[in-house]
């Protein structure tokens, strides 16, 4: 079927990668003038009318691209040599291709790439799944190049997989890990793995400097470049981009000891699980010196940390997607401690919050409309609340400066634990809803079976 994909000044080649990665190469594009936000609808129809619909015409009369075509023929093969020499050699030449974050690499040769499977006795070529955003494989033996180069041990490989999974997975979207607003991933990690593989969380906590936190998010980053073509000349549109997001461990003795279930509770999941949860976040905000001894004293700092850090990613409650919103609250050890030794379990955390964490009705209106365009119709919560698109809670009055919930339940809240448990800190953040949502895999650690013969 005749197929012309609109898009905006600066995004051909994204929009190419897309089609490509969907088995469409060399989808026909037509494209806008200017950027849509900064011109009137007169401009904009104007412009569409004299020279976006000729390219859309010739687009829909041309011949079709050729389906299926995956990724370019002309690039390497899995195990072929692309470059010899000297350590600075081989870092010179895959700075020149865009293959490293612009630090020094471990060159991926075929003999460190397959010691580094061997060790858990997976198959190299087992294919995970499919990279949206360039048509290429997700396979065990790529996973483990970029590994190699990022300076990962072969004990991480099961949690690579374990991400690599959640990537290959619709619900969480990796073709949006591009987006203009720059929102980067996080990975939280739960379970016994944790102390086994020498991941941080407790003092300096999302700071690299621990090598399983800091190898693994490095492992993240390469990979998206050099598998989903995460690249400025792909799909990396930010217009302002975060650091490398260090792996989140959670305290699981801190955990046990006060009986909370952690993160990946929330996902299906059992405490005793080694299990990684990913989501994308926007913005991150430090509660520092949180002062009180009981839960009524430290929850007014949180729940304004929290009202802080929620801005345009409300359009996550309504608009984008439909109650995505779900921000992310780190909080010490110290600082769980008071809620539980108070009798309060996590839900009761959320439950409290969600009466505290809000902000009046006209400014969520504001972010959600007027500030942005991402919400057709500048609706108000009540219009809102009465299609049922959000709570009733939303719209008890039609008074603008009443107060509303900035999630649409107590469960939307994610609590992390972790950090110096001597400090009365938190963190909070504000996720990118479905441009890269929450989604959890159980890590499996188990000496893999896939090369294995059963004999019946």
């Amino acid at each position: 079927m005749p197929t012309v994909s609109i898009v905006c000044e600066g995004f051909e080649d994204q929009a190419a990668a897309t089609g490509r990665g969907f088995g469409l190469d060399g989808l026909a594009l037509a494209v806008t003038v200017g950027h849509v936000d900064a011109q009137s609808a007169e401009e904009i129809e104007t412009n569409f009318c004299d020279q976006t619909l000729a390219q859309v015409i010739e687009g829909l009369t041309a011949t079709a691209p050729t389906a299926g075509a995956g990724p370019g023929s002309d690039e390497p093969g899995s195990r072929d040599t692309i470059i010899s020499g000297s350590i600075d050699e081989v870092n010179a030449s895959f700075l020149a291709h865009g293959w490293s974050d612009g630090l020094p690499i471990v060159p991926p040769t075929i003999a460190r790439v397959e010691a580094f499977i061997a060790a858990t006795g997976h198959d190299p070529w087992k294919r995970l799944g499919v990279a949206k955003t360039s048509g290429r494989d997700i396979t065990v033996w790529s996973i483990a190049v970029n590994a190699v180069m990022s300076g990962c041990a072969p004990e991480q490989l099961p949690v690579l997989i374990a991400v690599a999974q959640i990537l290959a997975d619709e619900g969480y979207g990796a073709e949006h890990s591009g987006n203009t607003t720059g929102a980067d991933a996080l990975m939280i990690v739960d379970g016994p793995f944790i102390d086994d593989l020498g991941f941080n969380h407790g003092q300096g906590a999302l700071r690299e400097g621990v090598h399983a936190n800091t190898s693994v998010a490095r492992w993240l980053r390469l990979y998206l470049r050099n598998v989903f073509g995460f690249t400025a000349d792909e799909h990396d549109k930010a217009t302002f981009g975060n650091s490398t997001r260090v792996v989140l461990a959670e305290d699981m003795r801190a955990l046990s000891d006060i009986g909370w279930d952690p993160v990946s509770a929330d996902f299906g999941f059992e405490a005793a699980d080694d299990v990684v949860t990913m989501a994308r976040f926007n913005s991150g905000l430090i509660i520092g010196s949180v002062y009180g001894s009981t839960p009524e004293e430290i929850l007014p700092y949180l729940a304004d940390g929290l009202v802080r850090v929620s801005g345009w990613d409300l359009t996550h409650v309504y608009g984008l997607g439909r109650a995505h919103y779900r921000p992310l609250l780190i909080l010490s050890p110290i600082l769980a401690r008071t809620f539980a030794g108070a009798g309060w379990s996590k839900a009761d955390v959320g439950e409290a919050l969600f009466a505290r964490a809000r902000m009046p009705a006209w400014r969520f209106e504001k972010l959600i409309g007027d500030w942005s365009n991402l919400t057709a119709g500048r609706r108000t919560l009540v219009d809102l609340a009465a299609d049922g698109h959000v709570p009733p809670v939303f719209a008890e009055s039609n008074d603008p400066d009443r107060m509303v919930p900035i999630v649409t339940h107590p469960s939307k809240f994610v609590i992390a634990v972790a950090g110096d448990p001597n400090r009365a800190n938190a963190y909070v953040m504000s996720n990118d809803g479905p441009h890269g949502d929450y989604t959890a895999r159980w890590i499996d650690r188990s000496h893999s079976s896939d090369l294995v013969c059963a004999v019946t």
